[in-house]
């Protein structure tokens, strides 16, 4: 194995474990429900990837052939990983959540706007 393909690897490697440990603090450190899905969602979708890329580079490199495993499981995480941020975004707006922002419901109409279509003669 060549010395540039290790720095890549290396890089990826760095790049992978910044964005998980970013992503998982944000579990700790945001205050709600949809902060908290933020982090994992974004930030440890892109850390984890990398380090499948790192892998499928090593594996595909040491052993000659194409390693394709891994880039199918970080297609896959890449697909799924934000509709199912989704669905639990929407699962908890429909739950009424507590938010640090008001919800779409509690932002109050400007005042003067109608509030119903029926006002609007």
């Amino acid at each position: 194995m060549s010395t540039s393909t290790e720095i890549l690897l290396s890089v990826l490697v760095l790049v992978g474990a910044a964005f998980t440990f970013v992503g998982s603090l944000s579990l700790l450190r945001f205050k709600d429900f949809y902060t908290r899905l933020h982090g994992p969602t974004k930030a440890t979708t892109l850390g984890v990837g990398c380090l499948l890329v790192a892998s499928s580079i090593f594996f595909s490199v040491t052993t000659q052939d194409l390693s394709l495993h891994e880039i199918l499981v970080t297609l896959y995480l890449f697909i799924t990983a934000p509709i199912s941020a989704h669905l639990l975004a929407k699962a908890a707006l429909h739950l009424r959540l507590p938010s640090v922002t008001p919800l779409p419901d509690d932002i109050p109409a400007p005042a003067s706007a109608p509030t119903h279509p029926a006002e609007q003669k």
